[in-house]
């Protein structure tokens, strides 16, 4: 018996699980469409409310309306609208606890926030912290340096990056720090300052942030905990090393030297010969040898939550960190606490706020994969926002969760003291979830350069090192209008509230080469199941509409 050949286009799919739901009639009355929503689509909410809003919603045809059922066209508009969409649309809203401590979220962050290009040559500029507010980041860094006339800089210190002013970095961030999450931003200064421009960029951070300004603890119970998200909503707060209480050291108050936390870091990070080439001029001498910049008390006197401390071991932590104290460390340190010791990462971030930020070597402002530091729950993991591929992806789709506001309540495995978690492990002691993903379609895939389509689709579990993993569909010839590949794919996963799952189309150029078509990533917790279409986007993160991929999705 030959076998059917399955429909060629997304509208001749969707028209045939329209004819499987009527079973011969010529429309789908609400019963039956609330079936659809009930055993397919796992809408186990939904009820003959729902089924009747959906059909005043998308179906046109008033007679169909009027005796309460859907024409195919109305439900191709369903299947096709944002109910449809494989990312769950109560998650594009606020929806989690944000009256946790702020070490409980992991936050969006981004490293070397002023640049637009690479670390050695490239350009600073305002519109680079725009853009990083306008996709949620609430971790900015700024990198403070002595400008003329007694006017801060900002600028990627001993290169030819260009800089810009101190106060116009500031002025930016009053102006759009809030315009979309009004949960609390972290300035990140990178302090390279004498005592005399400090106080310049602590008046600057006063009279331009205003009220904006977190410059005394708040009046809430904390219980020896950091505030909440909910508790610092609309507020600025600044991660600055600061002088030790008086009463702490007499003879030191006042005169506390800082160096830049990548400078305390340095040994810790692989020299490679190209930042020893473009380094090495300009930082001549030994670390011992280089000289610290002390902090100005008008400065140390606007850091409150977020004061930044050495880290030394996670033992030394336990015993002698505050909860209003924080540290910060290159991604090739962090890795190797990571491999020695996942365990009290785990714990010391339960704690205290950790920022893990890329290995000086990176001199083109590449990144590192950030899901290493979530799974220890590292919660300021800062990445070049300037920087597209992989590690951003996996940022933008960690971050689309719970509105988009930037601060996503981190799993309970990374939060509980209770028990210990090593997300090194293979087994973690619970029923891993089956996940079933059927590639059914693609449609309106950007054309490459040589006018043509080969494509494939890549599907990626990140997550724990137990789940991590990928699969492709085979390769279509020929074909952007509306490839088809009707591939299933069968994932293990264990720890399903750290993983995200990215879907990429990539074209076949040549026996081993492939180029990226467009992405898009989501964590699983975020992904709805039955019959869902894909937004896909651009390497730069732009939509690629209309542009998608048709699935199903079905997991236990």
């Amino acid at each position: 018996m030959k076998k059917n050949k399955p429909p060629c286009s997304r509208r001749a799919q969707i028209q045939h699980i329209y004819q499987c739901l009527t079973s011969g009639q010529t429309t789908l009355p609400a019963c039956a469409l609330l079936g659809f929503l009930h055993t397919v689509q796992m809408e186990l909410t939904a009820n003959q409310e729902t089924a009747e809003s959906l059909i005043d919603r998308y179906e046109i045809e008033e007679t169909a309306k009027e005796n309460q059922s859907m024409t195919f066209e109305g439900f191709l508009r369903y299947v096709e609208s944002k109910d449809c969409c494989v990312f769950d649309q109560s998650h594009a809203a606020v929806y989690q606890d944000m009256d946790q401590p702020l070490c409980h979220y992991f936050i969006s962050s981004s490293h070397n926030t002023y640049l637009t290009g690479d670390q050695l040559v490239g350009k600073s500029h305002l519109d680079a912290y725009i853009s990083a507010l306008s996709k949620g980041c609430r971790c900015l860094e700024i990198d403070c340096w002595d400008g003329p006339d007694m006017e801060p800089v900002v600028y990627h210190g001993y290169t030819l990056t260009t800089k810009i002013l101190f106060k116009d970095v500031i002025t930016t961030v009053a102006q759009y720090a809030f315009e979309v999450s009004a949960y609390p931003v972290i300035l990140s200064l990178e302090n390279h300052c004498c005592p005399e421009q400090q106080v310049v960029m602590a008046q600057h951070l006063i009279s331009i942030l205003g009220e904006k300004l977190l410059k005394a603890p708040l009046d809430v119970p904390t219980s020896g905990d950091l505030p909440s998200p909910n508790d610092l909503k609309y507020k600025i707060l600044i991660k600055n090393k600061k002088l030790r209480p008086h009463s702490e050291t007499e003879d030191t108050a006042g005169k506390e030297r800082e160096e830049s936390e990548e400078e305390e870091d340095e040994d810790d990070d692989e020299e490679s010969p190209t930042k020893s080439m473009f380094w090495s001029p300009w930082k001549t001498g030994s670390k011992k040898k280089r000289e610290k910049v002390a902090v100005a008390e008008a400065l140390s006197d606007l850091v409150i939550y977020t004061r930044s401390v050495k880290f030394i071991s996670f033992s030394h932590s336990k015993d002698n960190q505050n909860f209003n104290e924080n540290t910060s460390m290159g991604e090739n340190k962090a890795h190797k606490l990571f491999r020695a010791s996942g365990p009290d990462f785990v714990q010391h971030n339960q704690r205290f706020l950790s920022r893990i930020y890329p290995a000086a070597s990176r001199t083109l402002s590449s990144n590192y994969n950030p899901q290493e530091f979530w799974n220890v729950g590292s919660q300021l993991v800062a990445l070049n926002f300037q920087s597209p591929g992989l590690p951003m992806d996996l940022n933008n789709g960690r971050f689309q969760d719970n509105g988009g506001c930037g601060y996503v309540l981190k799993p309970a495995v990374l939060r509980s003291s209770q028990r210990s978690f090593d997300p090194k492990c293979s087994q973690f002691g619970l029923k891993p979830i089956h996940l079933r993903l059927k590639v059914i379609s693609g449609s309106n895939l950007p054309v490459s350069r040589s006018g043509h389509l080969d494509p494939f689709v890549r599907v990626e579990v990140q997550g724990v090192i137990a789940d991590s993993c990928r699969s492709n569909t085979d390769t279509v010839k020929n074909n952007s209008l509306s490839p088809h590949w009707d591939a299933a794919m069968n994932f293990s996963i264990s720890v399903p509230e750290l993983c995200l799952i990215r879907f990429s189309v990539r074209e076949h150029t040549g026996f081993i080469s492939r180029e990226f078509v467009g992405q898009y990533t989501l964590p699983f917790t975020s992904m709805k199941k039955g019959y869902r279409w894909v937004p896909l986007l651009s390497r730069e993160g732009f939509s690629l509409d209309p542009a998608s991929l048709f699935i199903s999705v079905w997991y236990s």
